[in-house]
C-alpha cells in the first residue's frame, strides 16, 4: 500500500516534504504534482527505482527520463548551455517545458540518448514540486504519470487510487493538475526545434512529432 501524503498546493508543509525526501533517498517511487500533470519520480542515483518506473510505464530501454531541476544553476551542472540557450531558458522557466540539451560529464550516462549524448531537463512552476526539490537538495528523475493502456496523463491521483496503491510507495496529493504534458524543445542544434506541443505555448516554432522523452 502506498503512503498518501496530502500537501497544500500553495503553501507546502516543510515537515511533509522532508518525509517525502527521506522516502526518495531510501529508494521510493513517488507520484507527485507538477505544473502540467502528475509525474512519477525517484532518486537520481537509484537504478532499481528507475527500473520500477520503466515497468510501470512499460517503457523500453530507449525511452528517456527527464531530470527535474530547481533552477538554471542546477540545469547547467548536467547540461551544456551557451549564452543564447541560457537567455531562452531564463525566459521560459519555471514553466511546463522540457528542454533537450547536450549532456555534461556530470550527467549519468544511463540518462542520456545513447547516440546523441543529450538529455531532457525541466524546471516546473509548481509550489509542491519546487519545495520537494528544495527538500531533496538535488534533481529528481521523472516521467509523466500515464498508466498503460491509458494514453492521457493522470490529473488527479484519487481517480486511480486503487492502481497507484499497488504501483508506487508514496503519492503526493496536491490537487488537480490537468491533462497536458510538457512542451518539449530541442535546443541542441542551432535554432530551437519543437519536438512535442504540450501545455507550454510556442506557436512560433516548427512542429515535429517524434519524442523519446515523457
Amino acid at each position: 500500500m502506498a503512503d498518501w501524503i496530502s500537501v497544500h498546493p500553495l503553501n507546502p508543509q516543510k515537515r511533509l516534504l522532508a518525509q517525502i525526501g527521506a522516502h526518495l533517498r531510501k529508494g521510493a517511487v513517488i507520484a507527485y504534482p507538477t505544473d502540467s500533470c502528475y509525474a512519477l519520480g525517484c532518486h537520481l542515483g537509484d537504478k532499481a527505482a528507475s527500473d520500477r518506473i520503466r515497468a510501470i510505464r512499460q517503457f523500453d530501454k530507449h525511452h528517456l527520463f527527464t531530470l527535474v531541476c530547481r533552477d538554471l544553476s542546477e540545469i547547467s551542472t548536467y547540461a551544456r548551455v551557451d549564452n543564447a540557450q541560457f537567455r531562452l531558458l531564463k525566459s521560459m522557466t519555471p514553466g511546463p517545458y522540457t528542454f533537450v540539451l547536450q549532456a555534461t560529464n556530470e550527467a549519468p550516462r544511463r540518462l542520456q540518448h545513447e547516440k546523441r549524448k543529450t538529455l531532457g531537463l525541466r524546471i516546473p512552476d509548481n509550489a509542491i514540486a519546487q519545495s520537494l526539490l528544495e527538500a531533496l537538495g538535488e534533481p529528481l528523475l521523472s516521467v509523466t504519470l500515464i498508466l498503460p493502456p491509458d494514453h492521457l496523463p493522470v490529473s488527479d491521483p484519487e481517480e486511480v487510487r486503487a492502481q497507484l496503491d499497488r504501483l508506487v510507495d508514496v503519492v503526493v496529493v496536491g490537487g488537480n493538475c490537468g491533462y497536458e504534458p510538457t512542451t518539449i524543445l530541442d535546443l541542441t542544434d542551432g535554432e530551437p526545434k519543437l519536438v512535442r506541443q504540450g501545455k507550454g505555448r510556442v506557436a512560433w516554432m516548427e512542429h515535429a512529432s517524434d519524442s523519446q522523452y515523457d
